[in-house]
């Protein structure tokens, strides 16, 4: 019987073989810890970090107030789509609301 985090990883690992971000359509990525939630939005045929923010905390309105700043950030480097990367994480609750405030602020996932 596996730990929920391998699982999680393993799915992972399974939607980042589908997943690849570009200078054009980066990739936008989500990871929460015990006490925060990090996003970083990536070029993958460079591979480095365009955009990355960090808010403390693991609710929905703190997950809003993080995609608001990274489509802010986002903009502001003339970025305007996206590709979505869950990192394993289910579609919904935290997850669900991070990418409902990225796509407020202007930016198609």
């Amino acid at each position: 019987m596996k730990t929920r985090q391998a699982q999680r990883i393993k799915r992972k690992r399974r939607i980042r073989a589908k997943i690849i971000g570009s200078a054009g359509r980066p990739r936008l990525t989500l990871y929460r810890s015990g006490r925060a939630l990090m996003a970083q939005v990536i070029d993958d045929a460079k591979g480095q970090t365009i955009v990355g923010k960090r808010v403390i905390g693991t609710n929905a309105s703190v997950a809003n107030a993080l995609g608001e700043k990274i489509a802010k950030a986002a903009g502001a480097k003339k970025i305007a789509t996206m590709v979505f990367d869950r990192s394993g994480y289910r579609y919904h609750g935290v997850i669900a609301a991070f990418v409902d405030a990225v796509r407020s602020g202007g930016i198609t996932i």
